[in-house]
C-alpha cells in the first residue's frame, strides 16, 4: 500500500521557519524524483519545490527561490522541505507528491501570521 505522510505543518509568525517532513512507504522511495506542492482554497496547486531521485538535482518556484530548500534522504524515505523566512502569503496547505504513479499525500496546514 502506497503512502506518502506529512508532518510538520503548523502556525509560525513571519520571517519563521519551519521543515516540513513527507514519509513514504509501497514503493522504490529511491528510484523516484518527488515534489511538494501548496494550495490555497480557490486556488490552483502550484508546484513549490522538486527533487531528483539522487536528490542532485533540484528546482523551485520563483516565489520561493532563496528560502526554500528541499533535500531527501532515500535511507529514511524521506523528503523534506526547509521553509525559512515565511512570509503570510505561503500560508496553504502543503502537499507531497512522489512521480510514482503521480500518488499524493494528504496535505498539512502552514499557517504564517502575526
Amino acid at each position: 500500500q502506497v503512502q506518502l505522510v506529512e508532518s510538520g505543518g503548523g502556525l509560525v509568525q513571519p520571517g519563521g521557519s519551519l521543515r516540513l517532513s513527507c514519509v513514504a512507504s509501497g514503493f522504490m522511495f529511491s528510484d523516484y524524483a518527488m515534489r511538494w506542492y501548496r494550495q490555497v482554497p480557490g486556488k490552483e496547486r502550484e508546484l513549490v519545490a522538486g527533487v531528483s531521485w539522487s536528490g542532485g538535482s533540484t528546482n523551485y518556484a520563483d516565489s520561493v527561490k532563496g528560502r526554500f530548500t528541499i533535500s531527501r534522504n532515500n535511507a529514511k524515505k524521506t523528503v523534506y522541505l526547509q521553509m525559512n523566512n515565511l512570509k503570510p502569503e505561503d500560508t496553504a496547505i502543503y502537499y507531497c507528491n512522489a512521480l510514482y504513479k503521480n500518488f499524493w499525500g494528504k496535505g498539512i496546514q502552514v499557517t504564517v501570521s502575526s
